[in-house]
């Protein structure tokens, strides 16, 4: 009779993924401390059950001179900005991770491209809610009872998804999401790291076997990553987050990774009772004209990625209550905002140490191009002195420790979008003005090479 193998203990980091047969208290591939997670795995694990219907594809080695250089085919989405993204659309075959706060609008965002694609043959599974609370979203997106193309399904276990989607044979497998779910190949509970390793293992085979593609729903932790181990994301071929801030209307969506696609796009979105709506022209929704007057607010010129936004850089300065002055920043580095005060007291001679300074981009977007610098030491320079910043110029610059204005990336996009929406005046940086290739007609370009000089043209002296 033959010995029936045991279960082994395994330890897996939840930082980089790697597992061990030993526990040790420091990873010794990622050097993080106290992250190793002991689970079990079966000694008898055959793999996946999952039948064999559909003929696979032979699969040999094939010298490079002989490789098919053709792009992947793509599956055209129906939305822009998520096409973008992607890289031109969804790769057929492909595994693509979304992660994003609880309630942010990921599955939102991937119904409304679904229902909105009568083409794409969808099966969507769900293992947080059921089949009715998904009709019930979704009659808010489109008229349901018209769309067929998208099959719901409420299941957790792997073995089963792969069977039923054997037998629909769809374009796009959606998993919604990824902690819910759970297989027979690992003796955790669902959500934890080697279920959560093991699922996205399996669908990953499955989608390059079938050429069906997966798109995968991840939630996001405390500290700001997707939930799982670090091993998840190197697995998928596209990691895209869906972020932004609840209290406002606007979402970002993000490619951290793409195999297929360059990371540098980015879409933008704003929350509508009907569903989430692409912002085609960003900086005119995030640009107000009711501020014409008021002091503390300018326009900067930043890059989201490849594409130039203009945003409403806003500042308060008042009289310190207390004996510690408060530093608040809303959208920006809160350290970078403090580095930019001491520059202002130290080269410009503007003295706020007894002073409260509250900084806010408006729209509820997050903006870490340094390029913003500039913008935000003249809307508190604005605010403290009581002096409104005319509402036709616009700013762009890097504002380095001795005060000097250090040039910046795509500033021929940046003076484009500018002169689009209709800005008759933008301060660059010097440096950038030596290197325009040709004169701007449209819009006047002030080049300057130290914040004294940027503040005596905007308030004249």
């Amino acid at each position: 009779m033959a010995k029936k193998d045991k279960n082994k203990v395994v330890y897996l980091c939840s930082e980089c993924g790697s597992d061990f047969s030993t526990w040790t208290g420091r990873c010794p591939v990622c050097g993080e401390w106290n992250t190793l997670k002991e689970y079990t795995v079966r000694g008898d694990d055959p793999g996946l059950k999952i039948r064999l219907d559909r003929q696979l594809p032979e699969r040999k080695p094939v010298p490079l001179s002989q490789a098919s250089g053709e792009s992947a085919p793509r599956i055209d989405l129906k939305d822009g900005e998520f096409n973008r993204v992607l890289g031109g659309g969804l790769v057929k075959g492909s595994l693509v991770l979304m992660g994003g706060e609880p309630g942010i609008g990921k599955s939102t965002l991937i119904l409304q491209s679904v229902i909105r694609n009568p083409e794409l043959k969808t099966l969507y599974v769900s293992g947080e809610e059921s089949i009715g609370q998904i009709r019930l979203r979704a009659e808010r997106l489109a008229n349901a009872d018209q769309v067929d193309n998208c099959l719901l399904y409420s299941e957790t276990q792997m073995e089963q998804i792969f069977e039923t989607a054997i037998d629909v044979n769809p374009d796009l497998l959606v998993i919604d999401s990824i902690q819910t779910m759970h297989t027979t190949r690992s003796d955790s509970s669902a959500g934890s790291l080697s279920q959560v390793r093991e699922c996205t293992s399996a669908l990953l085979a499955f989608a390059k076997d079938y050429e069906i593609s997966v798109l995968i729903v991840g939630h996001i932790t405390k500290e700001g990553s997707i939930a799982g181990p670090k091993v998840m994301e190197h697995l998928v071929d596209t990691v895209v987050r869906f972020e932004g801030d609840q209290n406002h209307q606007y979402r970002i969506l993000r490619a951290l990774k793409n195999r297929f696609g360059n990371t540098s796009e980015i879409g933008l979105y704003e929350m509508r009772s009907d569903g989430l709506r692409q912002v085609s022209n960003p900086s005119e929704m995030l640009l107000t004209t009711q501020h014409e007057g008021l002091s503390g607010v300018c326009v900067a010129v930043t890059v989201e990625g490849v594409r130039p936004l203009l945003v409403e850089v806003q500042a308060l300065v008042s009289s310190a209550v207390y004996g510690n002055p408060q530093r608040s920043a809303t959208g920006s580095d809160l350290r970078r905002a403090n580095m930019l005060l001491a520059v202002l007291e130290k080269r410009a001679g503007f003295k706020l140490i007894q002073k409260d300074v509250f900084l806010n981009i408006a729209g509820g977007l997050y903006v870490s191009d340094p390029a913003v610098d500039l913008a935000i030491l003249a809307a508190v320079l604005s605010s403290s002195l009581d002096l409104p910043i005319p509402r036709d110029i616009c700013l762009t610059g890097e504002v380095g420790l001795s005060g000097e204005i250090r040039a910046v990336s795509r500033i021929e996009q940046r003076i484009n979008e500018a002169q689009k929406i209709g800005f008759s005046t933008i301060i660059i940086p010097k440096d950038n003005a030596l290197a325009l290739e040709q004169k701007k007609e449209g819009i006047k370009i002030l080049p300057v090479a130290r914040v004294e000089e940027a503040f005596r043209l905007l308030f004249k002296g």
